[in-house]
């Protein structure tokens, strides 16, 4: 059982405030959080669990893991569904070929965007399906400095997700209610509660070679010299990227 403690409660404040300030959840939603087997889904699910036993607007909650296809399918599915059980979660399991496809069929050379892609379509296919309206995703606040930058680095623009994002063509909105939770108060709360909070191996062959770690380093790097650097390049997001973005917009 997760245990209370001042780190669960400062996750819960900073989620509140996301979901409130940008509208993330509304009476009646059914909210389907993509559990990847990662810490920081993991907890997001243990944060959302909790926070709907007292947020004013009632929701309801889905788990649902996408399986990429690696080794590890049954110890994943086994200590996924201990947890969800645990936490009063129906959880659903999604088999699926996307790694045999990015890395055998096709042999992408750079394989993490198709891969986030097709996975990110099989969740919100299958959200809708359980009929959940809204998908959740872990993203964090280090997820936001770290995609801006990337962005700006091989891109050329300024951009960055967006807090609640509305998906026409699937018919979900996708929220991201930990954007100002720190990766660093995720590990140590995952840490307090390593008993009941399952992290399964990520066993892709590019975990912590992507672009992405090489722009996590180049920001530590940066914060040597500059330690306002994270949130001066988080408060320009919210300044210039998120108040004139709409995606928000759901149908009603």
């Amino acid at each position: 059982m997760i245990i209370h403690t001042e780190k669960l409660k400062k996750l819960l404040s900073l989620t509140r405030k996301a979901v409130q300030d940008y509208d993330m959840i509304q009476e009646g939603d059914k909210v389907c959080v993509g559990l990847s087997g990662g810490k920081d889904s993991a907890a997001l699910l243990a944060v959302l669990s909790y926070l709907r036993r007292f947020y004013p607007k009632k929701f309801d909650l889905e788990a649902v893991h996408i399986n990429l296809g690696f080794a590890n399918k049954e110890e994943t599915r086994s200590s996924l569904q201990a947890y969800c059980d645990m936490l009063g979660v129906h959880f659903t399991f999604v088999e699926s070929s996307i790694a045999e496809l990015v890395f055998d069929i096709r042999k992408e050379s750079n394989p993490c965007a198709l891969c986030a892609n097709l996975r990110r379509g099989a969740l919100n296919d299958h959200a809708a399906r359980l009929g959940c309206n809204v998908v959740a995703l872990a993203h964090h606040k280090d997820d936001v400095i770290e995609t801006a930058m990337l962005s700006l680095s091989y891109e050329g623009r300024f951009y960055c997700f967006s807090p609640n994002t509305w998906l026409s063509r699937s018919g979900v909105a996708v929220i991201r209610p930990f954007i100002f939770v720190t990766e660093g108060e995720i590990k140590a709360f995952v840490k307090e509660q390593e008993q009941v909070i399952p992290v399964v191996t990520n066993l892709c062959p590019m975990d912590k070679t992507s672009k992405r770690s090489h722009i996590k380093d180049i920001i530590k790097m940066l914060e040597a010299d500059n330690r306002d650097i994270r949130r001066n390049i988080f408060g320009a997001i919210k300044r210039d990227v998120w108040s004139r973005s709409t995606d928000g917009v759901r149908n009603k």
